[in-house]
C-alpha cells in the first residue's frame, strides 16, 4: 500500500471526533474505523478514496489522523456493531448505544446512526498534531470541506504528507486488487495522481459485497439485510483479498455450507451442491433445488463481479466433490 505525493487538486473532509473516540482507537490500531454520526444521515461530501481527517472537539482545536473513504451509510446500532465491532471506537455494543444516547433527546433501543467507513486509518503521536485554531469557526459543528486549490487547505493537506512520511506510510507500491472498491471509473479518475491505494478492511468489504448484490442473496435472492452476509471467495486466511470481485453475498447458511465446502459456485457462476450434505446429514432438499440454477442475482457492475480465478480456486480447494 503507498501514499503518492502530488500537486493537483484535491479535496478532503475534517470531521470533528471526542478524544476517547481516537484515544481508544490509536491503542488498538484497527485497519478502518466507523466514524459514526449519532444523528443518522448519509455522508455526500467525498468520493471513495478521498481523504477525511479527524478533529477533535474545541478547546482541542488540532487535527489528529485521518483515514481514507469508503462508503457512507445508515445502520442500525446492532448491524453497526456486528460489521465494524471495536473499530466503532468502543469495547461493547452497549458502550456504542450509551455513547450514541449522548447526543440523541429520544431513547431508542437499536437506533439508526449515520456510518462513515474509513480504511487505512492514521493517528498521529500528539507533537505531530496539526493545529487549525487560526482558522477553524466555532460554529462548525460536524466538520468541514477543503481543498487544495484555496490556501488553507494546501497548507493542510501539506501538513498531513509531511507527517505521513515521517511514519513512514509513503511509497509507490500499489496492487491492482486494492482498487477493485473504487468506481467503475476510479483507476482512470484517480490514475497516477491518487494520493494512496488503500485496501478494504472487512467491514468495508462486507458493506460494498451487500450494496454491490443490490442487498440480495446471490443464490436465493433473500433480501433480509441481517442474514446477509459477504463471503470471501478466497478465504482472507489462505490470501484472499478483501476485494469486491472476491465477493458473494449469501444468506447466512448458504454462506456456512460455501465455507465449508457443500456448495460452491462455477467460474460460468452455476451453482454445484455436494452430495456429502445428503450422505452426511440425511437431508439437504432445500440445497439441492440450487444444483445446476445459476445464481440468482450478480453485480451491475464488471469489476465487482466475482473473478473465474477465485472460483476455480473454491472448486479445487474447498469444493467436497
Amino acid at each position: 500500500m503507498g501514499f503518492q505525493y502530488s500537486q493537483s487538486n484535491h479535496r478532503f473532509f475534517v470531521g470533528i471526533t471526542d478524544k476517547d473516540w481516537f484515544d481508544y482507537l490509536r491503542g488498538i490500531q484497527p485497519d478502518e474505523v466507523n466514524f459514526w454520526k449519532p444523528s443518522g444521515g448519509n455522508f455526500r461530501a467525498l468520493s471513495p478514496g478521498d481523504l477525511f481527517l479527524f478533529k477533535l472537539h474545541s478547546p482541542n482545536d488540532f487535527i489528529v489522523g485521518g483515514g481514507f473513504f469508503v462508503r457512507s451509510q445508515v445502520l442500525r446500532s446492532s448491524m453497526a456493531w456486528d460489521v465494524f465491532q471495536q473499530s466503532n471506537g468502543c469495547r461493547s455494543l452497549g458502550e456504542l448505544r450509551t455513547r450514541i444516547q449522548r447526543y440523541r433527546s429520544t431513547k431508542e433501543f437499536d437506533p439508526e446512526i449515520g456510518c462513515i467507513v474509513l480504511t487505512a486509518p492514521f493517528f498521529f503521536p500528539e507533537a505531530n498534531w496539526i493545529s487549525v485554531s487560526s482558522h477553524w469557526k466555532k460554529n462548525i459543528v460536524q466538520g468541514k470541506g477543503y481543498s487544495t486549490s484555496e490556501e488553507v487547505g494546501a497548507s493542510i493537506w501539506r501538513q498531513v504528507i509531511e507527517r505521513l512520511q515521517l511514519m513512514g506510510q509513503v511509497s509507490d507500491q500499489v496492487n491492482e486488487d486494492d482498487l477493485s472498491w473504487l468506481p467503475d471509473d476510479g483507476i482512470d479518475r484517480f490514475g497516477n495522481e491518487i494520493l494512496y491505494r488503500p485496501r478494504l478492511g472487512q467491514g468495508g468489504f462486507r458493506l460494498l459485497v451487500t450494496e454491490a448484490y443490490n442487498r440480495k442473496c446471490s443464490i436465493s435472492g433473500e433480501k433480509t439485510l441481517p442474514v446477509l452476509e459477504a463471503a470471501h471467495v478466497m478465504p482472507y486466511a489462505e490470501k484472499g483479498p478483501h476485494s469486491l470481485n472476491n465477493g458473494l453475498l449469501l444468506r447466512s447458511d448458504l454462506h456456512i455450507l460455501f465455507d465449508r465446502g457443500y456448495l460452491t459456485v462455477t467460474p460460468d457462476y452455476h451453482i454445484e451442491v455436494s452430495g456429502r450434505i445428503r450422505e452426511e446429514f440425511q437431508n439437504g432438499r432445500d440445497y439441492y433445488k440450487y444444483h445446476g440454477s445459476k445464481l440468482h442475482h450478480l453485480p451491475e457492475s464488471q469489476r465487482a463481479m466475482p473473478s473465474a480465478r477465485y472460483l476455480e480456486w473454491h472448486n479445487e480447494n474447498r469444493f467436497l466433490a
